[in-house]
């Protein structure tokens, strides 16, 4: 995707992205921060901080590049067919 024109290179990096808004279970959040936590630590001040929104732009990259995979008519189908497991956290 190419960046406008207008937009700077001193411009934050969330203001080039399109806003999707996305409900998601209790458990997910917190596993999310936990990851993010865990990437940072581990980091050790290197590069930039690691966000639960990097992590689901990340998680959704990952769906597209297998969209050759997905197929189903419902979630559980969807997560099935591409060897996922319902996972609880709690």
């Amino acid at each position: 995707m190419e960046v406008p024109k207008f937009i700077s290179d001193k411009t934050p990096k969330y203001l080039t992205l399109d806003r999707k808004e996305t409900r998601l279970k209790p458990d997910q959040v917190e596993e999310l921060n936990k990851l993010a936590k865990l990437l940072n630590r581990r980091r050790k001040g290197q590069g930039k901080r690691i966000t639960d929104i990097i992590l689901i732009r990340v998680a959704v990259n990952l769906l597209l590049w297998r969209v050759d995979e997905v197929q189903g008519n419902t979630e559980a189908e969807i997560r099935s067919n591409l060897g996922l497991k319902f996972v609880t956290f709690n």
